[in-house]
């Protein structure tokens, strides 16, 4: 049996949100953390968190970026594969905090395209959205150190070029973005809006 684990990505600075941490935003009733935990359920869990802890709810297993001067999206998948690498796990599932639409069929579906790829990341027509991926561990065992000397790639985008990346487009499957992530106050309140149509309110 396959075994996954998921790496929710969430030690973004919320820069342009007034410095906030994303993860904890509430966004309808429930915070973008809880939204995410919701998409991982199931899996064993790991909260990418950057350099800083911070309290988070349920017993999610808090990962660090590696003492390195990589940061962002890549030094948290780093830091998950770190973690893992004595364990039994085949896939890794990364998914970013404040992707509150995410939609509940990605892994199952990314699953179908393995065979043919080490990795598949999510997409929405042209726009690649690499923190949402699923991607095979035995393909990034050598990232943490390729981190630690300085030769890894300086993005997930870059990291998923080179292993040739298969993409998971959503643009046949619905006619709204379902990885739009909160960047801005005007991405909230669309997804806020979003939100509430999806789910009646």
């Amino acid at each position: 049996m396959t075994r996954i684990a998921a790496v929710i990505l969430a030690g973004g600075r919320g820069e342009r949100l007034g410095g906030v941490n994303k993860a904890l935003l509430a966004l309808g009733d429930r915070t973008l953390l809880d939204r995410a935990m919701a998409v991982t359920r199931g899996y064993k869990t790991l909260l990418a968190v950057g350099s800083a802890r911070f309290e988070a709810p349920g017993d999610l297993e808090q990962v660090l970026d590696l003492d390195t001067g990589y940061a962002g999206p890549l030094a948290g998948v780093a830091a998950a594969v770190q973690h893992l690498a004595d364990s039994a796990i085949d896939l890794l599932f990364s998914l970013a905090v404040d992707t509150p639409l995410f939609p509940a069929d990605f892994v199952s579906r990314a699953r179908d395209l393995l065979h043919a790829s080490p990795a598949v990341l999510a997409a929405y027509g042209e726009q690649d959205y690499p923190t949402n991926a699923v991607w095979r561990l035995s393909a990034l065992s050598s990232l943490p150190d390729a981190v630690r000397n300085g030769t890894a790639p300086r993005s997930l985008k870059r990291l998923a070029l080179g292993l040739g990346a298969a993409r998971l487009d959503y643009a046949p499957l619905t006619d709204s973005d379902p990885f739009r992530n909160a960047n801005t106050p005007e991405d909230l309140a669309f997804l806020g809006r979003a939100l509430e149509r999806r789910d009646g309110g």
